[in-house]
């Protein structure tokens, strides 16, 4: 049980606010949470002028969860848990401390249309491996990603995407950021812009968005100072530096 809160039993899962511990109920009202603000948090994305910025990111999660979670909008930083987070057997996302940077990396490229039309996969990738919230990290990047690409005059045709080939190409992507599976994956899915409204109406029907597109594991987190956790994580920047 993800639990870096440590307070499960009294608190429910990831303290929300109905103290819920069942996760098939959990993410029951958590997605309707979602579906219920998603309009505002993209009518919210599209009142940006200017670039997207970090503080934006952290806007959308607040938005679309701080009815259910009192936390939504605060990465793992701020929130002073789960340095280090993994999912199952592979993956090592980046420490709290450096989530603002890895995001930021990724909108430096989103924020402009050329490179954001080139490198779509990359811009994902970096949100992935930021990895900023204890949960609602794949709702969230997608909302900020669907509008980067709509400020390039381009979409991506989800519809046409299948959730394991998905996930796979985004592990890849998070182990091996210089290999680019995700550009690659991208490329036959990328379609002309579709409107705001017609955005709206294309995720709100999209599947895997009840949290079941978000994770092929069950996130873990460990003691800053745990020492394997940090071995692992070492390694795994290690890797996507060599790869």
């Amino acid at each position: 049980m993800f639990d870096p809160f440590g307070d499960y039993e009294t608190a429910g899962y990831l303290r929300n606010i109905e103290r819920i511990k069942d996760l098939d109920e959990l993410k029951y009202q958590e997605h309707g949470f979602f579906e219920a603000n998603l309009e505002k948090a993209l009518t919210f994305l599209r009142s940006v002028r200017g670039d997207i910025a970090y503080e934006h990111f952290l806007e959308v999660h607040g938005i679309l969860f701080d009815e259910f979670y009192p936390w939504a909008g605060k990465d793992r930083y701020s929130l002073g848990v789960a340095r280090l987070v993994g999912k199952g057997q592979r993956i090592q996302f980046e420490a709290s401390e450096q989530c603002q940077r890895a995001v930021e990396w990724g909108l430096a490229i989103g924020n402009h249309p050329l490179k954001m039309r080139e490198a779509p996969g990359t811009v994902m990738g970096a949100f992935a491996w930021a990895h900023p919230f204890l949960d609602g990290n794949g709702r969230t990047m997608l909302i900020v990603h669907a509008e980067l690409c709509y400020r390039a005059n381009f979409a991506i045709n989800w519809s046409a995407s299948r959730k394991e080939a998905y996930l796979e190409a985004l592990t890849k992507e998070i182990e091996s950021p210089a290999d680019k599976h995700l550009d690659s994956y991208f490329a036959p899915l990328i379609v002309d812009a579709v409107s705001h409204t017609g955005l709206l109406a294309h995720l709100t029907a999209l599947p895997g968005l009840d949290g079941q597109m978000e994770s092929s594991g069950e996130d873990v987190a460990y003691m800053a100072n745990d020492p394997v956790a940090n071995r692992l994580y070492l390694e795994m920047k290690r890797a996507r530096r060599e790869r």
